[in-house]
């Protein structure tokens, strides 16, 4: 077995590492110019055996490149790591988009619970439905009651009911 083959192929290896680094480290292309690097002494090694692994070599480069974006894109997002590191789209239930502004109109004076703290704009639950509200003055704790004063645009405005 001909050793220079074999460091063709971990050259081809490295590329590939290389390039899936170089899409999450910040290098200027430093990364991508050693990956490209190693790419090209494994294409040299390559035709330095014979011109058919040469064109062979090429042509793995031509599928492994994509390839390995492609999956990289694919299962990063589902590693540990990746999870840790990439924004996550919100969770809409159904049925929680914003409601226009007629249907709001008709909420002043409704009753509700603050479900995330008012500093002063939170989350409140109204029937069942979670809908921002902004705090009329201060800050409201997670839990008390509050009623709709007013409503402008889309925005809801509350006053907190005092407990006696």
């Amino acid at each position: 077995m001909n050793w220079w083959l074999v460091f063709a192929v971990f050259l081809y290896f490295a590329s590939g590492f290389l390039l899936v680094v170089e899409v999450f480290v910040p290098s200027g292309g430093l990364i991508s110019l050693c990956s490209l690097l190693c790419l090209a002494g494994g294409v040299s090694i390559f035709f330095g055996v014979s011109t058919t692994f040469g064109w062979i070599g090429v042509g793995v480069a031509v599928v492994m490149i994509p390839a390995v974006l492609v999956i990289a894109y694919r299962i990063f997002p589902k590693t540990k790591f990746g999870k840790s590191v990439t924004l996550t789209p919100s969770q809409r239930q159904p049925g929680e988009a914003i409601a226009d502004n007629e249907s709001l109109k008709k909420m002043v004076g409704s009753r509700g619970a603050v479900l995330t703290p008012l500093r002063p704009v939170g989350m409140c639950d109204f029937d069942g439905k979670r809908i921002e509200c902004v705090a009329e003055s201060g800050y409201i704790d997670k839990g008390k009651q509050i009623e709709v004063i007013k409503v402008q645009s889309t925005q809801l405005t509350v006053r907190l009911i005092e407990q006696i």
